[in-house]
C-alpha cells in the first residue's frame, strides 16, 4: 500500500482524496481479496446496496486508480449513473444566515461570528478556512493551489476585510492563523461544525441546514442572485466543470413549496 500511496501522491492528489482512496482499496480487500473480474463486480454491487451515488464513484474510482497502478486497466469498472436532483436540499436561508450573524455578534461570540462570515462571505471550504491567516485578511485574498497546481484565488470582500482588521487590532493580533479554538491551536473542521450545531440549537435554527458546507451553498446562491454569471461563480468556487455549478441555478426544495404554496390555487 506504500507504494500505491506514493503513485497518488505522484499523481499531485489532495490529502484527503489518497486516504479516501487508501480506505477504499483496504475495503475491497477485506470484501473480497481476489482481484479479479467477478470479485470487482462482487464489491460494486455491495456498494450499490449499501452507499450514495457519490460514495460509489468515489470508491469506484480508487478501486479503478489502483488497478491503473497495476497495468490492469482491462479489470477497471464503470461508475454508477447519479441522477441529478431538481433541486437543493438544507441550504441555509438568507434570513437564518443573517440571524445568525446577528445572535453571535450581539452576544459577543465574535470568533465564531467572524467563521460564519467568512464561510458565507467567501464561499470558502471548511478545509480552505482552516488555513486562512491574517496576513491573508490584510492582502485581501488567499490564493489556493489544486489538481496539477492550477490556481484559484479565494477573495475576502472589502466590507469584511475591513471589520475582521478592527477585530484583530482590539485582540492586538497582529499575524498567524485567523481562527483558534479555545486552548489557542488551529480550529479543526470537526471543531467547526460540532460548534455550528450546539448555536443552531441554542438560537433555535434547524441543525439540517446549519453545518460547513451549507454556508458555500448560501455564498453561491446569493452570488447568483445579485450578480448572474454563472462562470465566474464557477471560478470562485473551484469547479473543474460548470456544469457543477448549475444545480445553483435551481431553487431549494422550501423556495420551491413557497412557490407552488403562493401560485398553485385551482
Amino acid at each position: 500500500m506504500d507504494n500505491f500511496k506514493s503513485y497518488l501522491t505522484k499523481k499531485d492528489l489532495s490529502e484527503n482524496t489518497i486516504k479516501s482512496y487508501l480506505l477504499a482499496i483496504k475495503q475491497f480487500k477485506e470484501f473480497n481479496g481476489g482481484l479479479n473480474k467477478a470479485n470487482l463486480l462482487k464489491y460494486k454491487g455491495y456498494l450499490v446496496d449499501n452507499y450514495k451515488g457519490k460514495t460509489i464513484n468515489l470508491r469506484i474510482n480508487a478501486i479503478n486508480k489502483y488497478l491503473e497502478f497495476l497495468n490492469k486497466n482491462e479489470l477497471k469498472l464503470q461508475p454508477v449513473k447519479i441522477q441529478q436532483k431538481t433541486f437543493l436540499e438544507n441550504v441555509i436561508s438568507e434570513a437564518d444566515y443573517n440571524f445568525l450573524k446577528q445572535k453571535l455578534k450581539s452576544d459577543g461570540i465574535l470568533n465564531w461570528y467572524f467563521v460564519v462570515r467568512y464561510l458565507g462571505a467567501t464561499g470558502a471550504r471548511v478545509s480552505e478556512l482552516i488555513e486562512l491567516k491574517v496576513e491573508h485578511v490584510e492582502l485581501g485574498y488567499f490564493d489556493l493551489y489544486g489538481k496539477g497546481g492550477k490556481l484559484r484565488r479565494l477573495f475576502i470582500p472589502k466590507n469584511l476585510r475591513d471589520e475582521t482588521l478592527i477585530w484583530l487590532k482590539q485582540k492586538n493580533i497582529t499575524s498567524g492563523w485567523l481562527f483558534l479554538n479555545g486552548v489557542g491551536k488551529r480550529i479543526t473542521p470537526r471543531g467547526i461544525a460540532l460548534q455550528l450545531k450546539f448555536f443552531a440549537k441554542k438560537y433555535g435554527i434547524n441543525e439540517k441546514v446549519v453545518y460547513p458546507h451549507s454556508f458555500r451553498h448560501r455564498f453561491a446562491k446569493n452570488f447568483l442572485e445579485r450578480y448572474n454569471d454563472i462562470s465566474l461563480l464557477a471560478d470562485l468556487m473551484g469547479h473543474e466543470s460548470i456544469e457543477t455549478t448549475r444545480i445553483y441555478l435551481r431553487k431549494t426544495s422550501n423556495e420551491q413549496q413557497l412557490i407552488v404554496d403562493k401560485i398553485v390555487d385551482w
